[in-house]
């Protein structure tokens, strides 16, 4: 487990590895199967959108009820987004499943567009 301390945010080491360490994190501290988290993050000059994907049985934690967790996170990644100049989004999938493409959701539609 990556420590992260207040003064690697905001600081010279603040670069999206350790943004990607904390949001890997915040989201194994919510769910009850750790092991199955992935957070990838997808770069671009200006702006780092953290993928992640749980187990089925806690996406809801992630969520939260009525989005409320999921928001929060996204809070927090504008906070620091603001501070370091640098766009963080997050963007949580639906597992792929039996009947669904890659990333299309039950709808047929895209999976959590960028925010």
């Amino acid at each position: 487990m990556t420590h992260l301390l207040a003064e690697d945010i905001g600081a010279g080491n603040s670069g999206p590895d350790v943004i990607h360490a904390l949001v890997l994190n915040i989201v194994r501290a919510l769910v009850d199967n750790p092991d199955e988290v992935g957070v990838e993050a997808l770069k671009s000059e200006f702006a780092t959108r953290f993928v992640v994907q749980t187990a089925p049985e806690d996406r809801g934690k992630v969520i939260g009820k009525q989005g409320r967790m999921a928001q929060s996170i996204r809070i927090l990644l504008g906070a620091i987004s603001v501070k370091m100049g640098h766009q963080f989004t997050l963007q949580l999938v639906e597992p792929e499943g039996p009947g669904k493409a890659p990333g299309e959701s039950r709808r047929g539609g895209p999976i959590g567009g960028l925010r």
